[in-house]
C-alpha cells in the first residue's frame, strides 16, 4: 500500500529528480495526517502546505494540465480527461500502490471542480477507494510573486492499510507527492530552440 496516495492528486498534478531546485529559500513543506474512525472504518485526514516561487498563472496551468500529471506525480501511470462541462472535469486515473514486496493496481474515476486561479475540489465517482475527496487551494504571495499551495484530503482505502504504520506511510506518501509537485511547479522550463530558416 506504500505510496498509494501519490497518484491521487487531482484529484491535482518530470519526476522530482529532474526538477531544478529554486534558488530562493522557501518555507519548508508541512504535512500532517490524522486517522479517525468512521463507521468502523479508518479514515485518514491529510493536510499539506508548501510555497513555490512560481506565479499563480503558471501554477494553475500545471495543476490543471491533468493529462501530463503522470510525468511528475510518483506512481501515477496515466491520467485521462473523460469529459469537461464548464468548470467540472471527469478524470480517469491509473496508478500503482506499493507496500513492502507487494503492489496493487489502482483505478479511479474522479470529478475535479475548478474555481479558476483559486481552487480545485476532487471527489470520487468510482474506483479503488471507499471514500476520497481532496481540496487544492492556491494563494498568491504578493511579497515574492510566488504561490502558496494548500492541500487537504479525506480518504478511506478499500484495501488493507496496517493500523500502526498506516498514518506514517500515508504521511510519507504525501510528502513525496507534494515535493514532486512543488518541484515541478518551480522547475525552470528549458527554452525552446526555434528553427532558423535556411539552416
Amino acid at each position: 500500500m506504500k505510496r498509494f496516495l501519490v497518484f491521487l492528486l487531482l484529484g491535482v498534478t518530470a519526476q522530482a529528480g529532474l526538477a531544478q531546485a529554486p534558488r530562493l529559500e522557501l518555507p519548508k513543506l508541512e504535512v500532517s495526517v490524522n486517522r479517525v474512525d468512521v463507521d468502523a472504518m479508518h479514515m485518514y485526514e491529510v493536510d499539506a502546505t508548501g510555497t513555490v516561487a512560481a506565479p499563480l498563472p503558471k501554477v494553475w496551468r500545471i495543476l490543471t494540465g491533468y493529462e501530463r500529471m503522470a510525468e511528475f506525480v510518483p506512481d501515477m501511470e496515466s491520467c485521462r480527461v473523460l469529459s469537461r462541462n464548464g468548470n467540472e472535469v471527469i478524470l480517469e486515473q491509473f496508478g500503482v500502490a506499493r507496500f513492502l514486496f507487494m503492489s496493487k493496481a489502482i483505478h479511479l474515476i474522479v470529478r475535479a471542480t475548478e474555481q479558476p486561479m483559486s481552487s480545485i475540489d476532487i471527489t470520487l465517482i468510482s474506483g479503488d477507494m471507499k471514500h476520497y475527496e481532496s481540496h487544492w487551494e492556491l494563494i498568491p504571495v504578493p511579497e515574492t510573486g510566488g504561490t502558496r499551495i494548500v492541500y487537504s484530503g479525506k480518504m478511506i482505502p478499500n484495501f488493507y492499510v496496517p493500523g500502526i504504520l498506516g498514518s506514517k506511510m500515508i504521511r510519507s506518501d504525501i510528502q513525496r507527492m507534494m515535493n514532486a509537485v512543488l518541484a515541478r511547479l518551480d522547475r525552470r522550463d528549458e527554452p525552446r530552440v526555434e528553427a532558423v530558416p535556411g539552416k
